[in-house]
């Protein structure tokens, strides 16, 4: 009898989702509940339009019609360059359907980028919005056709972007009812997502169906979310998270997705109960922009956080999943249980299929409890983790270990209770006087010191000093609902940080701005807040 001659990554990319795929998973529930809600459309005006499974997969089957019409074929790559809208998603499902690979692309993305998206990917069409078309057409000058959507995302096209002379979102249609079926490939890409790239071109991230079958899975079970969940996805569908978390997790569960086109304060509870919304992912720009609103009753059973935030939860009476992830990862690398209560500020245990290492940088050994060092992860490349970055092997040959970890690029720490705690990546670390200062311990603080309804939002960033190379400042937005002044907060925080801070970690200075400079998906972007405290400097310096 022979030695069987076993491969964990084989099996696992052969036996996890065997016979399944996206189209199959759309398929299976249009049949078996096709009066079930999928897709309910709420743009700004109010014009809700509903899909139900079965309308959902009639949809996109005419849709692939049109798009093997137009040439698409398994393989091919067809960008997508969208705000959240129902035909977004159509095509995307659609283009799952032909076998090709959709390219989702951030739609604040301009000039060269757009020119590096279409180049990069080998896309051989694009459907986008009036609004983006001439940008598009102007720099993506290797794409042979456009389609173009009929609005806005539910918005009126403006004159100026009415006579593009592309053809429109009906071009799709007429070209059959159900397309041709193929074999069931669960390896076979689905998608592709850009980093955010900082010093280099963004990465071009690929999931296959498979990843995208995990992603529903894990995320179903993370959240125990079942067919009697809804969604509520504000988020732009071009990152994992409204993708992943929210589409593939719902389509996993036979849920249900409301979906908007972007975030509205005005709205959020008005669609939140008129749907009777159960979950949403939600960022610190959310909590702030709803936090003077009268909370009604609501049928929410989690908010995902990323972290632990017992505020929120005694606030809005909602529980917060702890949760890390990003492109690479899929889904929720890591998750907390709901049921549980854990620490503040914590991002959960290991989610099932995933390897975690916390190393130290300088010896290459395993981190101690408490200590922070660089995060690696570790799953099966096209399940659990994504399948590779398209045509950039260096980045490749940087990402992972001989033996299979990926290096995240994240900082993290595991602590003594067993959960783990992200840590600063280097950028947020300051250097104060040979000191190392984590720009996260100052900011929370600060934030504990002054309690909620204060600062809106505030941030720490390193400020070049002449005798001790960087010093921590603080940028603050002041809470239009506080009494206190400026100059209060300010004595506040540091007699505050002066009673509760070793002395290298108090801030110098607290600038108070009228808004933060913005990254991906609302972030602070810290790079433009330690270019601001330069300028400051120098100007502070000149006067004297």
């Amino acid at each position: 009898m022979a030695t069987p001659k076993f491969d964990a990554t084989y099996s696992a990319q052969l036996y996890t989702f065997a016979g399944k795929d996206v189209p199959w998973l759309m398929k299976k529930w249009a049949e078996q509940t096709p009066e079930k809600e999928f897709l309910i459309w709420e743009p700004k005006d109010g014009n809700t339009k509903t899909w139900t499974y079965q309308g959902f997969w009639e949809e996109i089957n005419k849709v692939a019609c049109g798009l093997i019409e137009k040439g698409v074929k398994k393989g091919d790559k067809l960008l997508i360059h969208s705000e959240n809208s129902p035909e977004m998603m159509i095509a995307w499902y659609a283009s799952a359907i032909v076998g090709s690979c959709a390219v989702t692309t951030n739609t604040r993305c301009v000039g060269d980028e757009l020119t590096y998206f279409a180049e990069h990917s080998d896309a051989v069409g694009c459907i986008t919005q009036p609004k983006f078309i001439k940008e598009l057409a102007k720099n993506a000058t290797s794409l042979p056709w456009f389609i173009v959507t009929d609005d806005n995302s539910g918005e009126p096209a403006a004159d100026d972007q009415k006579d593009h002379g592309y053809n429109g979102w009906a071009s799709l249609y007429g070209y059959g009812d159900v397309a041709p079926e193929r074999p069931i490939e669960p390896m076979l890409p689905v998608g592709i997502q850009f980093t955010s790239g900082t010093t280099s071109r963004p990465k071009a991230v690929v999931h296959t169906h498979a990843n995208a079958m995990w992603g529903g899975m894990n995320g179903a079970q993370n959240l125990g979310i079942d067919s009697s969940d809804v969604y509520l996805c504000y988020l732009p569908c071009f990152h994992v998270n409204a993708q992943s978390w929210t589409f593939w997790t719902m389509a996993w569960a036979g849920g249900t997705v409301v979906l908007q086109p972007k975030f509205s304060s005005s709205r959020f509870w008005e669609v939140s109960v008129k749907h009777k919304c159960t979950r949403a992912s939600m960022i610190p720009f959310c909590f702030k922009a709803i936090g003077a609103q009268e909370i009604p009753e609501h049928s929410y059973k989690s908010w995902s956080t990323g972290v632990k935030l017992h505020n929120v939860e005694n606030y809005w009476k909602v529980p917060t999943f702890a949760t890390w992830g990003m492109t690479e990862t899929v889904t929720h690398a890591t998750r907390s249980f709901l049921p549980q209560d854990c620490p503040e500020m914590n991002i959960g245990i290991p989610s099932p299929g995933y390897e975690f290492a916390i190393m130290n940088p300088e010896t290459g050994e395993y981190c101690d409890i408490g200590e922070n060092g660089d995060l690696y992860i570790r799953g099966t490349r096209g399940v659990h983790i994504f399948l590779e970055y398209y045509k950039n092997q260096e980045a490749m040959d940087k990402s992972f270990t001989e033996d299979g970890w990926f290096m995240t690029g994240d900082q993290a720490r595991l602590g003594e209770d067993g959960y783990m705690y992200f840590a600063d990546r280097d950028k947020d670390v300051l250097k104060v006087g040979g000191e190392n200062v984590s720009a996260r311990q100052v900011e929370e603080f600060i934030g504990e010191l002054l309690g909620m309804g204060v600062l809106e939002e505030h941030a720490i960033v390193a400020q070049k000093h002449d005798m001790l190379d960087e010093v921590p400042v603080v940028f603050a937005i002041k809470s239009a609902w506080t009494q206190l002044t400026e100059e209060e907060i300010t004595e506040k925080i540091m007699k505050g940080c002066e009673e509760g801070l070793a002395d290298f970690k108090r801030p110098k200075s607290i600038y108070f701005v009228e808004e933060m400079p913005r990254a991906t998906l609302e972030k602070v972007a810290k790079n433009k807040l330690r270019e601001m405290a330069d300028e400051l400097a120098d100007k502070e310096k000149a006067e004297g």
